[in-house]
């Protein structure tokens, strides 16, 4: 990831919280690949948030490249909720929130998008610490995506294993051929607060369809009213 060390970082103030301890991230990666993240990524993925609490990370797109496929991809994906980015180019505002949802024992993540005409994109999406991998995240309609978790000494790598449709108790798996390609994320930290959100999506027929990058800063935790 050397060529994104050019982004400048603006570090933004960061106080502490009253959020509870949280072991789910550190179990999923195993005390050994655990260890080997920087200390601000461990404080971010080790925090379980009271009822009407959240927290939010601020930042910009700095960077934002969709193939053809990707681009028509991500237009058909509005159907679903639009779970992809839909423009091309950098520096658009971004706000992500992620909050608890404690029915489930997971997280909900609202992600904003300012885009340079019409409204701002709202991707909506839930974390789930169950299934053959340990964690999925939903996007909608019953669509998820079974997540391997990598960590090292940059932050921590969410990788897909497969993808799959849930309705009720009835879990389908996608077949390969079905399968919009391999996606990654990349949470890299930066240091001074700040933290790199890197998105791939790399189909093998197509290629790269879609690379985001995103420069993103903590902010205080939120107590909602």
């Amino acid at each position: 990831m050397g060529k994104l060390a050019h982004v400048r970082q603006t570090p933004l103030r960061h106080e502490p919280d009253d959020a509870l301890g949280d072991l789910r991230f550190c179990a999923l990666l195993g005390s050994e690949q655990w260890m080997r993240l920087p200390d601000p990524v461990r404080q971010r993925f080790s925090k379980r948030y009271l009822q009407g609490q959240s927290v939010s990370y601020s930042g910009m797109i700095t960077e934002c490249r969709l193939s053809r496929a990707g681009w028509l991809l991500a237009q058909m994906c509005r159907l679903i909720g639009a779970p992809l980015p839909l423009d091309r180019g950098g520096g658009a505002a971004a706000v992500v929130t992620v909050t608890e949802h404690a029915p489930s024992g997971g997280q909900v993540w609202t992600r904003v998008y300012a885009r340079r005409g019409g409204f701002p994109q709202v991707i909506h999406s839930a974390k789930m610490f169950s299934g053959p991998t340990g964690l999925e995240e939903y996007v909608g309609f019953g669509i998820g995506i079974a997540l391997k978790v990598a960590g090292s000494a940059e932050g921590i790598c969410f990788a897909s294993d497969h993808y799959f449709i849930k309705f009720g108790l009835v879990r389908l798996r996608l077949p390969r051929w079905l399968e919009p390609g391999a996606l990654q994320i990349d949470h890299l930290d930066r240091g001074s607060g700040n933290f790199l959100f890197v998105l791939d999506l790399r189909h093998p027929l197509f290629g790269q369809m879609i690379h985001q990058v995103g420069l993103f800063a903590d902010q205080p935790s939120v107590e909602q009213q």
